[in-house]
């Protein structure tokens, strides 16, 4: 089996949308990248740090789905990483109520010695200073280095996140975040700077409109599902990056064509992961309902047409 590596977030979120709201709950990138993972049959491990608040239920409900957390440090006496959030009506914008660094404002990255052979690292986001401190620490080149990050960090840490792109393979961003980060408003041309700042493979995630896949010449468009419920986009982003970096840890070999796959596999469980809040839905998500709705996406991008 193939080996992944996330690093990022095990967290608290406690998020209010139109359709509800909740107290302290599971999140953190990490934690939804990792729930994405177990539907592939690889191993994975994450690196993070928590504090010893975490309730040990949600250690364990990792634990079982099979994740190493060898690389997760438990501060004790530390309060856990704590973000809350509330969204308005549309789902497409929230403003950020509180945000709680705690024990991730010391993160140091451990990468466990039996993963720093890793076939794929899943770089979630976290500071560029850490993302580059994993890379630093790996024994032999991955086949594929998967960069996710925000405007936070392009606002805050420009140079040492440019430093990190040159060294990975794939970055996966929002619309809005490419345009920041190469201050061209067409996303074509926002794609073709990126590739020049190292990555190979450019993402472009634009959310309930589905994302976009640049390589070199070539690019590729995946709708994203439409969905009668959608409850909570929160960790929608980290499922997408996980779905689509768990897939390619999965195989054997990284093409253009394999990476059109990893972006369905990555929609394709993102759909999932907002239909209930937090990581409800991940964490009782059966594989025969995974392979179901990517037959419903093969049915919405499949079509025949007849050229005169």
């Amino acid at each position: 089996m193939g080996k992944l590596l996330i690093v990022g977030t095990v967290a608290f979120d406690e998020i209010e949308t139109p359709f509800g709201k909740t107290d302290k709950i599971l999140g953190g990138a990490a934690t939804f990248i990792g729930l994405a993972a177990s539907q592939f049959e690889i191993d994975s491990a994450i690196v993070s740090i928590v504090g010893d608040d975490l309730p040990q239920e949600y250690l364990d409900l990792l634990r079982n789905k099979n994740i190493d957390l060898s690389g997760v440090e438990i501060v004790k006496g530390g309060k856990t990483f704590y973000w809350k959030g509330k969204y308005g009506n549309d789902l497409n914008s929230r403003d950020t109520l509180a945000t709680e660094l705690n024990t991730l404002a010391d993160f140091n990255p451990v990468v466990p010695d039996n993963f720093k052979d890793a076939d794929v690292v899943m770089l979630g986001n976290l500071h560029p200073n850490t993302q580059m401190s994993v890379i630093e620490q790996m024994k032999a080149t991955p086949k594929l280095i998967v960069l996710d990050t925000m405007n936070f960090w392009m606002d805050n840490a420009l140079e040492e996140l440019k430093q990190v792109i040159q060294h990975v393979d794939v970055i996966t961003i929002n619309d809005e975040e490419a345009r920041q980060l190469t201050d061209e408003y067409s996303l074509v041309k926002a794609a073709e700077e990126i590739q020049k700042m190292g990555p190979k493979f450019v993402v472009i995630k634009k959310g309930e409109h589905g994302a976009l896949l640049f390589h070199n010449e070539k690019v590729f468009f995946a709708p994203a599902l439409p969905l009668e419920e959608v409850f909570d986009p929160t960790g929608a982003g980290d499922t997408f990056a996980g779905g689509f970096s768990d897939y390619l840890a999965a195989i054997d070999t990284i093409s253009f064509a394999n990476m059109k796959n990893a972006v369905i596999h990555g929609s394709n469980l993102a759909s999932f992961c907002v239909e209930r809040f937090g990581t409800k839905r991940m964490q009782d998500l059966k594989r025969e309902e995974v392979n179901q709705r990517l037959h419903q996406f093969k049915t919405l991008t499949q079509f025949d047409i007849e050229l005169k």
